[in-house]
Formats: C-alpha cells, sequence, structure tokens
C-alpha cells in the first residue's frame, strides 16, 4: 500500500492554533494528493498539562515532546509542530521532512492603548512568556513592568481584558492562522477591543523558526517523507535548518533570549542573529551572507561573530 492511498495518522497539539495548523498541513497534501486519506490525533503535551512550568527547568521541548514520542513509537506518522518549539536538538530517529511555506515571523503588540510601544504609559504592565521578548522590551522600555504570560492565543487575550494589564505581546502567525488579522490597527475578541503594533524586526529579531510550521517524520519512513515532500517549501526548509543550527551550536532553545532570522533573495542567504548575553541590556548582533545551499557555514560563521568578545 502507498501513502497516497493509506490511512495516515497526524499528531499535534489539541490548542485551536495547533489544529489550524494541522489543518493547513492536510489541506496542502490533499490539494497535491486528493487521494490521501488523513486523519488527526490530538496529543497532550507537558507544557498543556502542567499548570505552571518552572523557569527554572526551561521551556525546551514541553510542547513537542509527547508528540515526538507517538511518533517515534507509530501511533502518528506525521508530527505537527510550531517550529519555534521544537529543540534544537531532536530524537535522530525522527527529522523534520517539509516545512510550509514561511508565515509573517513578526511579533505584535495587542494593547489596550491607541499608539503602539512607544505610547504605553510609563511603568505600564506587559505580559509575555518569551524570555527574548523581555530582553526586547526592556531594552527599549526599561521602566515597563513585565509579567510572565502562559496559556494559546484565545487564552492571553481572555487574560489581557480580564487583568489590570497595557499589554501582551504575540507573534502575528498565530493570530492571523486564528483569523486575527495583525495588519489591522484594531481588533475585537469576545466584545473587547485591542489595538495593534507590529513591532519592528529591527529590534524585535524573532525567535528561530518563528512562522513555520514543522513537518517530522520518522528518518526510516521513506513513503511518509515522500508524501509530505509534496509540500514542502525548500527555501523556507533551507532557513529554518540555517537557524535551527545556529541555535544548536549556541545550545539555545526558547528559554534563551536569543533571536535570528534567515532569508533567501535570488538565491543568496542573508542571516541575523541577535543575543542578550551576560549583565548588558543591550544584545550583541551580527550578519552573514552567502549562497542559500551553505546554511551551515553561514549559522557556524554567524555564531563565531556573535560570540566573539
Amino acid at each position: 500500500m502507498t501513502a497516497g492511498n493509506r490511512k495516515i495518522v497526524v499528531g499535534t497539539r489539541g490548542s485551536e492554533l495547533a489544529r489550524a495548523q494541522a489543518r493547513l498541513v492536510e489541506e496542502a497534501i490533499q490539494t497535491v494528493r486528493p487521494e490521501s486519506k488523513i486523519e488527526t490525533k490530538i496529543i497532550a503535551t507537558q507544557g498543556d498539562k502542567a499548570r505552571v512550568i518552572d523557569p527554572r527547568a526551561g521551556r525546551k521541548g514541553v510542547f513537542t515532546a509527547e508528540i515526538e514520542r507517538a511518533l517515534l513509537v507509530g501511533e502518528v506518522d506525521v508530527a505537527v509542530h510550531s517550529a519555534k518549539d521544537l529543540p534544537s536538538e531532536t530524537s535522530p530517529d525522527a527529522e523534520i521532512a517539509a516545512v510550509l511555506a514561511r508565515a509573517p515571523m513578526d511579533d505584535v503588540l495587542v494593547s489596550k492603548h491607541r499608539g503602539g510601544l512607544a505610547s504605553l504609559p510609563q511603568g505600564a504592565t506587559v505580559a509575555t512568556g518569551s524570555v527574548r521578548r523581555k530582553h526586547q522590551l526592556l531594552w527599549k522600555r526599561p521602566d515597563l513592568k513585565l509579567i510572565d504570560l502562559r496559556g494559546n492565543v484565545p487564552t492571553r487575550l481572555r487574560k489581557l481584558a480580564e487583568n489590570n494589564w497595557d499589554a501582551i505581546v504575540l507573534a502575528r502567525a498565530g493570530l492571523e492562522r486564528l483569523g486575527l488579522s495583525a495588519s489591522r490597527i484594531e481588533i475585537c475578541f469576545e466584545g473587547g477591543q485591542f489595538f495593534l503594533e507590529i513591532l519592528p524586526c529591527e529590534i524585535f529579531l524573532p525567535a528561530g523558526g518563528q512562522g513555520i510550521i514543522a513537518i517530522q517524520v520518522r528518518t526510516d519512513d521513506q513513503s511518509t517523507k515522500a508524501l509530505v515532500g509534496v509540500v514542502n517549501d525548500r527555501e523556507t526548509l533551507l532557513c529554518l535548518q540555517a537557524e535551527r543550527e545556529f541555535l544548536r551550536g549556541l545550545q539555545a532553545d526558547c528559554n534563551c533570549p536569543v533571536g535570528v532570522l534567515a532569508k533567501i533573495f535570488n538565491r543568496k542567504m542573508r542571516m541575523r542573529a541577535q543575543a542578550f548575553l551576560g549583565e548588558s541590556a543591550a544584545p550583541r548582533e551580527a550578519k552573514v551572507e552567502g549562497a542559500c545551499d551553505e546554511g551551515g557555514k553561514l549559522a557556524g560563521e554567524l555564531l563565531r561573530r556573535i560570540t566573539r568578545e
């Protein structure tokens, strides 16, 4: 039986955003292979089950490990992840075989005030679960009071409405995949009105993999690898591989204050990194450029530049 006519089981988290991303993968495959039979299996991850995640342990893999485990034992054939949630080193028996085209990778300030970050009141309270975003916010607005934020996108918007906070920061891709266009000036959510500002990438460099849906399969499953390969966006995968190689070399994951972004223009890859290392409030930054198929080499050079004293 070929991958085209056997049933393929896709594993994903149960959040509204994760389900939306799994549907995008299913739709992409069935557009090219309409005969494919696809079933979705919801898997609860440690990050979904834990009421509180110990910050000393970091967040590495808390939203992906159980899905990868289900893949490795054969409970699912395909694991769908937000690429930024994947640790930079995963099991050698699984691989990211394909990715969809990258969505916008920006961060968005969702605020109760008009005018964006610059117009927040002195000492405003901003909630975010990202260590990287906390450092970036304090770099530009050291007066802000920052608090931790967890939960899926609707939960985070609900918390903003219910608490005496001024703003939260979310990924643009997540908002847009849930039908909340970040290109608008304001949005309404459950009767509440919030104002949006797309934060500049020059300052708020995104997490590695942000905006990318990763499709993971077992390394020895050639038929499924061929099936998902038909929806792979090659340039996005090259950029993701370069970003992940940089993070692997830096030993940095989603619990580290690091941003990295690779882009391809006319077969040239440009990579930029931003890392908050040591006690300085300002980040170290570096850029490299080279051939698009030399992402590993570029990541190594970027790592040398960003860690150079």
